[in-house]
């Protein structure tokens, strides 16, 4: 089924008598091109806009039905007047508030229902009703492929070749570099980048496969659910961790290998461990993207689209690959999913697909999930399979927070040696990564506002001053390790 075009699932669910298709896109002539050349032959096609009213959608200037502007009276024409056996409506979905348009869509979906017809509804922000998605199956257009890239591309510089002249330095390689780039992205939104990259310096060449990479990651992020996320700049970013860092390495290997290809892993662990510097780690490792998934912003008040919204997100990662698809907190984004949840049971369908994406995904996505608190860990999560590796982030032991501090102290332009490490590390003793650095931070706003340097004596006399989350929530901190004994592999 992943290798049907558009128009074949189109076909498909026509073929298979769906009375209502839904298709939400911004690419509003790619989809009304995939429903014509689905109805090309015996089976004709009524289009309805709101500018135009109903039209044939299969002739070269047709003209508008009159007085079929009104949705509801188009609607009625449709249903009753028209013997189309495809009916396509475009942005049909801003005008289901009133009640005539919505009695008129069930009457136009019942009819064709009854003479083996299809209405496919294209939209941009699909909001409709529960009686309407109740019978609506949903097509998805697919983003464009490689081979279609490249064409976009070759199309939009003969394009803009004639409106202007401009200079093309590209290998063969180095245009294969963009075209790479551009995967993820909708067909309007590649010839968008193309096009920018182009006007900036009346240039194609060597130096826009950097710009492409910037453009999509405002295009990505523009959207909400993907987020490009700065990564550190070597493993020596992170203090400890070295059993977490002997597997990245381990696994490295296998990256380019055509074998079994690592799939992911979760971090367990207290707040402020480390588990998202880990993330940022095993993308820099691994010279890798790390996109960062808002799951609160897949959420939706529509039925359906939240759904919808996580299956375009992972289908957009997966055009990306290779990336690191980081997922923070995940026990609190599916949290309805691990207990009687009042979402009317949308959680758990959220988190169902994301298992099934997670086991059944083929393209070179890693996976990185972090969690705090594995009550609220659904145990369908924790089954072999669906990670790598289930790593626990522990508090840093001597040997990290000595590594700890000097990271820090170095990233501020001080020297280690000139501090007492055995006592910072003796007065740490329980302290997270986190906070080690924060003592350091406020140690440099005290010397700062005194006029006096850093020293060992004022690091000591914040770390005193705040207690440190070991303290403060021992009991959960407890029973988090005795729950990852013997469950979890220590990152240390």
């Amino acid at each position: 089924m992943g290798n049907l075009t558009d128009i074949e699932r189109l076909e498909g669910l026509i073929s298979a008598g769906r009375p209502l298709v839904t298709i939400q896109t911004y690419e509003e002539d790619q989809a009304l091109d995939v429903v014509r050349q689905v109805a090309l032959g015996e089976r004709g096609l009524a289009v309805w806009t709101v500018l135009s009213g109903v039209y044939d959608g299969l002739i070269d200037r047709p003209v508008p039905v009159d007085n079929t502007t009104n949705p509801a009276a188009a609607l009625y024409h449709l249903g009753y007047q028209n013997q189309s056996s495809i009916v396509c409506l475009i942005d049909m979905a801003a005008h289901l508030d009133e009640p005539a348009a919505v009695r008129g869509l069930r009457d136009l979906v019942a009819a064709m229902e009854r003479r083996g017809g299809t209405v496919v509804m294209i939209d941009h922000a699909e909001k409709l009703p529960g009686v309407v998605t109740a019978h609506a199956s949903r097509l998805d257009l697919s983003l464009p492929g490689e081979e279609e890239l490249e064409q976009i591309v070759k199309e939009t510089v003969r394009r803009l070749h004639v409106m202007r002249a401009f200079e093309i330095d590209l290998t063969k390689k180095q245009l294969n570099a963009i075209i790479a780039n551009l995967r993820g992205l909708t067909r309007r939104q590649a010839a968008q980048v193309v096009a920018d990259i182009v006007r900036d310096d009346d240039k194609l060449n060597e130096r826009d496969i950097d710009r492409v990479v910037q453009l999509k990651r405002e295009m990505v992020q523009s959207d909400g659910m993907l987020e490009f996320t700065a990564a550190p700049a070597s493993l020596d970013e992170i203090g400890g961790m070295d059993r977490l860092k002997r597997w990245l390495r381990v696994r490295e290997h296998a990256l380019e290998s055509s074998g079994d290809q690592p799939r992911g892993v979760l971090l367990l662990g207290v707040q402020g461990g480390g588990k998202s510097l880990c993330a940022k780690a095993i993308a820099t490792a691994w010279k890798r993207p790390l996109l960062r998934m808002d799951v609160g912003a897949l959420y939706d008040k529509y039925i359906g689209e939240s759904e919808h919204r996580l299956r375009q997100t992972l289908r957009q990662a997966e055009l990306m690959a290779p990336i690191v698809l980081w997922i923070d907190e995940i026990e609190k984004a599916f949290a309805g999913s691990a207990s009687q949840a009042t979402d009317g049971g949308l959680s758990r369908r959220m988190f169902g697909a994301l298992l099934t994406w997670m086991q059944e995904h083929r393209e070179p996505v890693f996976v990185v999930a972090t969690a705090n608190d594995i009550e609220a860990l659904p145990p369908e999560l924790l089954r072999k399979g669906r990670f790598d590796e289930i790593f626990f982030v522990d508090l840093p032991s001597e040997r990290a927070r000595r590594a700890i501090f000097e990271i820090h102290l170095r990233r501020r332009g001080m020297d280690p040696a000139a501090f007492d490490l055995d006592e910072l590390v003796e007065a740490s003793d329980g302290f997270s990564g986190a906070e080690i650095e924060q003592a350091v931070i406020s140690a440099g706003h005290e010397a700062g506002a005194s006029g006096r340097q850093v020293d060992t004596g004022s690091l000591v006399k914040q770390i005193a001053e705040s207690p440190p989350l070991s303290v403060t929530m021992a009991e959960r901190m407890m029973a988090l390790r005795a729950w990852a004994s013997g469950r979890c592999v220590p990152a240390e």
